[in-house]
């Protein structure tokens, strides 16, 4: 797991805390989001298909510091659009460094090095590096040439300044589990500290809607990436936890645990997550986390949500059910995640039909196991 030790420990008291309370919701990671403006243009991605008015806005210094502050989470993921095109990001970044939170500061890289001289580097900073591949499959994500050297010569530049470097890598349709086993061996030799990864969930203002995985083939991808991994002998520096990857293998059947990741953007406390953008806003955490209808989302409760295992709503989950089971954590930490036989059963569908008529994202039909 490429998550330092003194990290674990933080957040596992943090968890332990909470459960010993007795309190069943809370958060985990804040998605703190200050713009929406990007010097990119993704496929599967439709951030800025907001309008010039939108992508103007930014939160300020006060407002994202209120906000870590309101929610208490021990980590902070800045996610944007583009965070470093923010002019006060690094005021941001050490407001809450200095609270002592873990900030995973996202980037697509392109002005980083440009940056660096604005971050201190610090135990609780971590450059989360957007890169989903190789050359030739990263270039091909971000829709543009080039990126990718880019990307390298930034992680370098930032690695030789004492910077903590993770990956981010979202898969899509149409990956090579042979491919992408090549690229976790190639992050590793990178020394970057460790790889999140996850499936591309279908983002409704994406420009382009065939690069989502349904859910079945996203089971069937990482069965095939993680089998690589043992023929290899090798453990890449993954830095989720070992129950969220047998969960991305079909192991485990999980619900979705929205509000440990809740999300803070230019339009307030957004419902109930970071990716379905058009369910409305709170207009503070306490109204997000009691008014929010959390029992109306998640797979086989909204169509919406039926192709999602992101980790931004199932790792909650898989960290919760280490803390209840941690002989079952340790097993799959040891052997890794299952990549042969049956598949755990699908949660069942409890939306009607005409919910599912009204919903403008496609999804697969679910086979349900008996």
């Amino acid at each position: 797991m490429g998550v330092p030790l003194f990290q674990q420990i933080r957040i596992g008291s943090y968890l332990l805390n909470k459960r010993l309370r007795g309190i069943k919701r809370y958060p985990l990671v804040l998605m703190l989001e200050p713009l929406f403006q990007c010097n990119l243009a993704c496929s599967g991605c439709g951030k800025i298909a907001y309008p010039d008015d939108i992508l103007r806005k930014r939160i300020s210094v006060e407002d994202a510091l209120n906000a870590v502050d309101e929610c208490g989470a021990p980590m902070i993921s800045i996610p944007g659009g583009e965070p470093l095109i923010h002019k006060e990001m690094p005021e941001i970044v050490k407001g809450i460094v200095a609270r002592k939170k873990f900030v995973y500061l996202c980037t697509n890289t392109l002005l980083l090095e440009k940056k660096l001289d604005d971050y201190e580097p610090s135990v609780y900073l971590t450059f989360s590096i957007h890169l989903d591949g190789l050359k030739k499959r990263h270039d091909e994500s971000v829709c543009r040439e080039g990126v990718f050297e880019t990307t390298i010569s930034a992680i370098k530049a930032a690695k030789a300044r004492g910077h903590r470097v993770n990956i981010n890598c979202t898969l899509f349709s149409g990956e090579d589990p042979e491919e992408v086993a090549k690229f976790f061996d190639y992050a590793a030799e990178l020394g970057v500290e460790g790889i999140t990864i996850s499936p591309g969930y279908s983002y409704e203002k994406a420009p382009k809607q065939d690069v989502f995985l349904p859910r079945s083939k996203s089971k069937e991808l990482f069965r095939e990436i993680f089998k690589r991994g043992k023929q290899r002998k090798k453990r890449w520096p993954i830095n989720q936890s070992s129950l969220f990857l047998d969960f991305l293998a079909g192991n485990q059947t999980y619900e979705c645990t929205p509000w440990s990741n809740p999300t803070y953007n230019i339009f307030g406390w957004q419902k109930p997550c970071y990716l379905l953008v058009n369910e409305g806003y709170a207009s503070s955490f306490k109204e997000l986390m009691e008014e929010t209808n959390w029992a109306a989302y998640g797979t086989g409760n909204n169509p919406k949500c039926d192709n999602c295992m992101a980790h931004c709503g199932y790792e909650g989950t898989a960290v919760n059910d280490t803390f209840s089971h941690p002989l079952k954590a340790l097993k799959v930490f040891l052997r890794g995640p299952k990549t042969e036989g049956p598949m755990a059963p699908e949660l069942p569908i409890t939306y009607s039909k005409s919910q599912q008529e009204l919903s403008s994202i496609p999804i697969e039909t679910v086979q349900q196991e008996d």
